[in-house]
């Protein structure tokens, strides 16, 4: 699946992707992030994330990515 376009739906709480063969791929941020052990730092990352870049976001979830995305900003995290 060639991915070609993704952008943030508020109403759902989602991302949606449009393929290059013209299907659309929803994926709930919610379920994506559900278990993935966050701090409000990393959570808030996550929210820009979606909004700002949600085909990055699209990225990391069907790549399984997400909970290293999230550790990584929190280890850059100034105390």
């Amino acid at each position: 699946m060639r991915l070609i376009y993704a952008d943030y739906n508020p109403q759902t709480n989602s991302i949606d992707v449009t393929t290059f063969e013209n299907y659309i791929l929803r994926i709930d941020c919610n379920k994506a992030e559900n278990g993935l052990i966050t701090t409000p730092c990393s959570q808030n990352s996550l929210n820009t994330l979606a909004i700002d870049e949600p085909f990055e976001y699209a990225r990391l979830a069907l790549d399984g990515e997400m909970q290293a995305w999230v550790d990584a900003i929190d280890s850059l995290e100034v105390w």
